[in-house]
């Protein structure tokens, strides 16, 4: 469903207003788990785990609704005699599992797991948790949008599903978290959200505040904020700051002195007339023939601007197109796509946005003709109130959209290129949050835990639960990645 494509794409990317009371502990765990390895995809290696099931129902408030398995697995400490409280890393999307996610960022968590052990579980509606997933098909839409087909679509969506997917929003997941918590016998968890999941954090610490430790939200989704309509805007901003970055290069600046007007020239020819490409599959080595137009273009684009990393090749990639060389743009669109349908759960993506983000998008304030400035258009915005028009809503619990209030120790990381939650997402997170530090990554995009010496800091945090005993002067030394003038590897 070449629509939902585009959507995951270009987005990933989110009861009683008192918090909830925590469960007591048990004195010996009640969930049986079992050795076993747990990967990042099918062809990256495995890091050695426990693993089990957690049982729940999918109604949490009728015990006798149909159980789901949720998968779970826990990598234990480096240490002998491990800290009582465990690193909980929750995964983003909102559709990824956080098990996937760990395995491919365990490096920014070792510094942590020296002494405490990481707790994995698989969001439900995710991975190996009842996972939501829908047939994709990219020959299924022509480029124009229609609302008629994107709804149609929906429906077969919704036909397929094993589960009713009312059930798979925040405010029931954070229950499952909870319970895993009493199942496996901890006092407290230590929380790390990225994107998605710094979502999932903050309503856990909501609910559960008497069961959390600490909190690191990272690539922060603002309680206050429907991620929809910004969406666009931002990407826009840190695609105006990437060229704004070679212009003040030296070398970049002379190797592309005229970025900017290639780009709009090659958006442009792209949504004129798509070009069909016969190209080697980067991920499989089939030859494949695809077309590419200013949609695939854009989801291109939006999706290489998360990391330094793929930055780096923006301007080349967008010089090498506008001088219609345009197989080494495809081929990394071709990798996007492999990777995030590989790794997202539609469905839940799907049960997520429109429960939490679709019914609110009228307060972001964001007219139609700011998102047509944009290179996204509002075709990321018209597709999902297509879907969220026919997709069946869950229960939202009454504070969810408010800043949570709290003086347990939060720390807040944003980069400062981030293309979809910026900085200001943190700021607007933190307002009512009393013991909370937050530390931005310059020219830095989604996602800090992996950058430079933040993994020292995330580990320091984490030890102390004190924000006024960490050292973070070493972030000044974290450097972008300098653009590649060709295909030999970036400037010096």
């Amino acid at each position: 469903m070449k629509k939902f494509v585009t959507l995951v794409l270009i987005i990933a990317g989110l009861i009683v207003a008192l918090p909830a009371q925590p469960q007591e502990p048990v004195a010996e765990p009640l969930l049986l788990l079992e050795d076993c390895r747990i990967r990042a995809g099918v062809g990256y290696p495995g890091i050695k785990a426990r693993c089990g099931t957690l049982q729940r129902p999918l109604n949490p408030a009728d015990p006798d609704s149909p159980l789901l398995d949720l998968f779970v697995a826990v990598v234990p400490a480096l240490s002998l005699e491990p800290a009582p409280d465990p690193l909980v890393p929750i995964a983003g999307g909102p559709g990824q599992a956080s098990s996937k996610f760990y395995a491919g960022f365990a490096g920014a968590f070792e510094d942590v797991r020296r002494d405490r052990d990481i707790v994995l579980l698989d969001q439900r509606g995710t991975g190996q948790s009842a996972a939501l997933e829908c047939d994709v098909d990219d020959d299924e839409f022509s480029d124009s949008f229609s609302a008629e087909e994107t709804i149609a679509a929906t429906r077969e969506c919704l036909d397929s599903l094993p589960y009713d997917p009312r059930f798979f929003t925040t405010s029931v997941a954070v229950e499952d978290l909870e319970a895993l918590r009493v199942a496996l016998g901890y006092q407290q968890f230590n929380l790390y959200g990225i994107s998605y999941g710094s979502r999932v954090a903050q309503h856990f610490l909501r609910r559960y505040p008497d069961s959390t430790r600490s909190v690191i939200l990272d690539g922060v989704a603002a309680p206050q904020i429907a991620l929809g309509p910004g969406v666009a805007v931002e990407a826009q901003r840190a695609l105006e700051a990437i060229f704004d970055r070679c212009a003040e290069s030296e070398a970049c600046a002379e190797t592309f002195p005229q970025i900017r007007q290639e780009f709009k020239a090659l958006q442009t020819r792209l949504a004129d007339t798509p070009v069909t490409l016969d190209i080697a599959n980067p991920v499989t080595g089939q030859h494949e023939e695809i077309e590419f137009g200013d949609g695939e273009l854009a989801a291109a684009l939006r999706l290489l601007s998360y990391s330094p990393g793929t930055v780096a090749l923006m301007p080349l990639l967008v010089h090498e197109a506008a001088q219609e060389n345009y197989l080494p743009l495809a081929a990394q669109y071709m990798m996007i796509v492999e990777n995030v349908t590989s790794s997202m759960s539609i469905g839940m993506h799907n049960a997520v946005v429109c429960a939490e983000d679709a019914p609110f998008f009228s307060g972001e304030n964001i007219d139609r003709q700011t998102l047509e400035a944009t290179y996204m258009g509002p075709l990321q915005i018209d597709t999902l109130e297509a879907i969220c028009s026919v997709w069946p809503t869950g229960p939202l619990d009454e504070e969810f959209k408010l800043p949570v209030k709290s003086d347990i120790p939060v720390l807040l990381l944003s980069g400062e290129a981030d293309p979809i939650t910026p900085p200001r997402y943190a700021e607007m997170a933190a307002v009512d949050l009393g013991n909370a530090l937050h530390l931005v990554g310059r020219k830095q995009g989604h996602g800090q835990a992996p950058r430079g010496c933040m993994p020292e800091i995330i580990g320091d945090f984490v030890a102390s639960a004190d924000i006024d005993a960490l050292e973070t002067d070493c972030l000044e030394r974290v450097f972008a990645m300098p653009f590649f003038l060709d295909f030999s590897g970036p400037s010096p």
